[in-house]
């Protein structure tokens, strides 16, 4: 199939993805005026005097603004807001497909974090989560700061932190089949973008040994000129030995390759020069860094990606339904490193559960199991790091 043109042409013909379909009956005089007026002013007088009552009695409690400023949309980049409308709108459909999660999307004309961060701040009121998506690094950074400071909903930054989680639960399993432990292990990041340093931040968080990221100068170390202010930060909390070559040099001996940069940057050659059995997670999109097959010849022995039609799709869908399905559930104020810790380890369970192989360190989107458990154990975290305003409620359907 040519998904291209095929999903060019289903896009011509539904017009969109999404529409609005009501959950009140409206077919009689008096289902008007209960879904409507007089009757729709007892639950306004309610929330009036409580504004907590707009959980309860407006679809809020499951409803998340997927936002963005088209700067850095999929592989495609800096194509603005409405060029970037489709995407939004197909992570709108995989929030409620996988997670039962009410989403719309929030394309802003702007490039000003000030902006974006007050115009979203006025919307929140509608909103039980904020999902950040495509907002170019490192104005994503600060958007996520200042939202997080001013809003007592999750805010979550998929390209980050969604990116981070399916990222440990792989590499968590893959170090198992080759048996090492994170630990002892050294990484390689190629992108000191949102993905990048989310990942790197997540992973030392559970234990790993160190992670030197790279960008376009090579290896990202403190004291090196010409940093940005959150690359300054990364420098002082990665890169222990303070290593400053290229990616080619960075990856001698190393134990694990995770790519979230650009396609073709990492030969066979460079594999070659890694570890034992070293792990490679090559996901730049569409084109990865190293091809599956180019890796695997040249001694690597698990490899994933972020496509679908190889083995091992590093993919942000096993974890964002999950993670907001758990955090709704409980009426969190945040999501935060210990609830995304737990959908690492409730995905890499998972799998384990099947059984490991080196073709196989995660589950599919498509198993029921992965809302549910991500879910819980999300869910779970919050309640226990006390961001959680409400016990679990029911799996919502």
């Amino acid at each position: 199939m040519d998904y291209s043109e095929e999903s060019l042409r289903l896009h011509y013909e539904w017009r969109g993805k999404l529409d609005i379909r009501h959950k009140m009956p409206v077919e009689t005089r008096e289902d008007l005026s209960l879904a409507y007026t007089p009757g729709v002013a007892a639950a306004c007088l309610a929330i009036a005097g409580d504004p907590a009552k707009s959980f309860e009695l407006t679809g809020r409690w499951n409803t998340v603004a997927v936002v963005t400023d088209g700067s850095a949309v999929l592989g495609l980049g800096d194509i603005g807001p409405l060029a970037g409308m489709p995407v939004m709108e197909g992570k709108c459909v995989l929030f409620k497909a996988f997670g039962g999660v009410d989403a719309f999307p929030l394309c802003l004309g702007t490039r000003d974090a000030g902006e974006i961060v007050r115009a979203v701040t006025l919307l929140s009121g509608s909103f039980g989560g904020v999902n950040l998506e495509d907002i170019a690094a490192p104005r994503c950074f600060e958007v996520e700061r200042r939202l997080r400071e001013a809003l007592d909903i999750p805010v979550f930054h998929d390209d980050q932190h969604g990116t981070a989680v399916v990222v440990l639960a792989a590499l968590s399993n893959a170090l198992e089949i080759v048996g090492k432990g994170l630990p002892g292990v050294r990484a390689v990041i190629s992108g000191a973008g949102a993905a990048g340093a989310a990942s790197a931040r997540l992973l030392l968080s559970a234990g790993l040994g160190d992670v030197v990221l790279c960008d376009r100068r090579g290896a990202v170390w403190q004291g090196r000129g010409g940093l940005d202010p959150e690359k300054e930060r990364l420098a002082g909390e990665t890169n222990r030995g303070r290593f400053r070559g290229t990616l080619e040099e960075a990856l001698r001996g190393a134990d694990v390759f995770i790519g979230v940069s650009a396609a073709g940057l990492v030969s066979e050659g460079m594999v070659r020069g890694m570890g034992r059995d070293p792990v490679v997670l090559a996901m730049a999109n569409p084109v990865p860094e190293i091809l599956p097959d180019r890796a695997l010849a040249a001694g690597a022995a698990v490899v994933g990606t972020g496509r679908s039609d190889y083995p091992n799709q590093i993919n942000n869908v096993l974890a964002f339904p999950g993670i907001f399905r758990g955090a709704l559930d409980v009426r969190a104020s945040d999501i935060n490193p210990p609830m995304l810790a737990a959908a690492a380890a409730a995905l890499a369970g998972i799998a384990r559960e099947d059984g490991l192989a080196p073709d196989r360190i995660l589950p599919l989107p498509f198993d029921p199991r992965v809302r549910e458990r991500v879910a819980a154990a999300v869910a779970g975290a919050a309640g226990e790091s006390g961001v959680a305003r409400l016990p679990r409620r029911a799996p919502a359907g």
